[in-house]
């Protein structure tokens, strides 16, 4: 392993931000090195959210540091769609265009952000749709399709670019009982195959099996955080130890 290796592929500093007067981060620091997928949970309203958000430069930080694959999200300078081609992320919410397939939704970006060959960029996405295991749905339109094969076509949107960095925020929220496992086998298999995942989930025993660090925020904090067994078996804080006995 070289020195680079080491270091953090997404480094976040004492983050503070305000929506107004209501302060959801209230100086959150972590790193998230490449390679590892990190679990960020806790109750609503503890800012979760806002901070994969925060990643992505979806949401603008009051003060406070981010670097994201080398790039300072706070230099005046920052350019977003460069910051975007290495962030992908999927939403509660699929987002797909009701009048595309789920071809030409995959297809979109690539074509009109990075401008590749169409004829390559089909391909990539047909290998997309086999990854996500909806060989045969390159023609349905999201419509026609159920929700979790619609979330698994918006994780191929975003793989699509070739990003270096994955957030996930509650992708399975919306989704019916029986169609959350077939998402969460699709993040599974991204992680086992090396993609740095950030992940803001209520799925406990799906964080306990795939993570390799677990985050505990409340009020804006991160209230405690470690190792899946350590944070599951051994929680010390008292704020934790509530909300794992009201979930588990």
């Amino acid at each position: 392993m070289t020195s680079t290796d080491t270091q953090p592929i997404v480094s976040i500093r004492d983050v503070h931000k305000s929506f107004g007067d209501l302060e959801v981060l209230k100086g959150v620091s972590l790193d998230v090195k490449k390679g590892e997928v990190i679990c960020i949970i806790g109750p609503s309203g503890s800012g979760k959210s806002t901070l994969i958000r925060c990643v992505n430069a979806l949401n603008d930080i009051q003060s406070g540091s981010i670097t994201v694959c080398g790039i300072d999200l706070t230099h005046s300078g920052l350019d977003k769609l460069e910051l975007r081609k290495r962030v992908g992320m999927v939403f509660q919410q699929y987002n797909l265009f009701p009048h595309k397939t789920a071809l030409e939704n995959i297809m979109m970006a690539p074509l009109k952000v990075l401008n590749r060959d169409p004829d390559e960029v089909r391909a990539h996405a047909r290998q997309l749709l086999d990854k996500v295991r909806l060989h045969g749905k390159e023609d349905a339109y999201p419509g026609e399709l159920s929700g979790g094969q619609q979330q698994r076509v918006a994780i191929a949107r975003s793989l699509a670019m070739n990003p270096d960095v994955m957030l996930f925020d509650e992708v399975t929220a919306a989704l019916d009982p029986e169609t959350v496992k077939e998402v969460l086998l699709t993040i599974k298999e991204l992680a086992q195959e090396g993609m740095t995942c950030i992940l803001v989930t209520h799925e406990m025993g799906f964080a306990r099996e795939i993570a390799d660090h677990i985050y505990f925020t409340d009020r804006g904090v991160i209230v405690e955080h470690g190792p899946p067994s350590e944070f599951f078996d051994n929680a010390s804080d008292p704020r934790t130890k509530e909300f794992l006995s009201q979930i588990l």
